[in-house]
């Protein structure tokens, strides 16, 4: 059974750090593109970063690109991380972590979710 977990939100104050992780079990092997997405109330979930199975292609969001970083450690369980630094309360969100078999920064193409971390930035 694949599961999913994301650990590591909180409160944080404007200009600080957080680093997201995402546990996953349940895979047959590694070859799986993982993202990062975030949602706030009323509006769609959005893209953040994504990473391919093999850690070597990134893309980011706009909003993000030069604060965020993803990574992954493929050894035994999958781990997936998402380093994110200068925040500002526009980042504030629920973070999810996302599997897909295609490197690609639409929501519908990934199959497995996991249940969302809190992030909340104070200004």
């Amino acid at each position: 059974q694949v599961q999913l977990v994301e650990s590591g939100g909180g409160l944080v104050q404007a200009g600080g750090s957080l680093r997201l992780s995402c546990a996953a079990s349940g895979y047959k092997g590694s070859s799986y593109a993982m993202g990062w997405f975030r949602q706030v109330p009323g509006k769609e979930r959005e893209f953040v970063a994504s990473i391919n199975w093999n850690g070597i292609t990134s893309t980011y969001a706009d909003s993000v690109k030069g604060r965020f970083t993803i990574s992954r450690d493929n050894a035994n369980n999958m781990v997936v991380y998402l380093q994110m630094s200068r925040l500002i309360p526009e980042d504030t969100a629920v973070y999810y972590c996302a599997s897909t078999r295609r490197h690609t920064t639409a929501a519908e193409y990934y199959d497995f979710w996991g249940q969302g971390t809190q992030v909340t930035v104070s200004s």
